[in-house]
């Protein structure tokens, strides 16, 4: 089956950033995405969990898209604008997809 390589951004944010970093991905359309919720976790400052949170403060989620090699630069220099003064981690991936036109 013929397959094309793209490029799978994944954004760890608190919550609360959720909503100005999926603006940031339709004003650079991004094309799609997908936000789930982070149950648990360990970093630099130790681990954490949802259990006890009240609110979405102190959640986390996970957005994640895919697009072309081509537009990686134009959503990462200003995510990083955003994320880079915010509790946040942001990965860059090499996949391939089945249907290119779709990203």
């Amino acid at each position: 089956m013929k397959t094309y390589p793209k490029k799978r951004i994944d954004i760890m944010v608190e919550a609360p950033l959720m909503k100005r970093v999926l603006e940031l991905l339709d004003e650079h359309e991004a094309g799609g995405y997908t936000v789930v919720p982070a149950l648990a976790g360990k970093g630099n400052d130790g681990s954490w969990h949802r259990d006890g949170l009240v609110g979405r403060v102190g959640a986390v989620v996970q957005i994640f898209c895919i697009v072309d090699e081509s537009r990686v630069d134009e959503i990462l220099d200003p995510l990083f604008a955003l994320v880079s003064r915010q509790i946040g981690v942001v990965t860059v991936s090499d996949v391939s997809v089945i249907r290119s036109e779709h990203f």
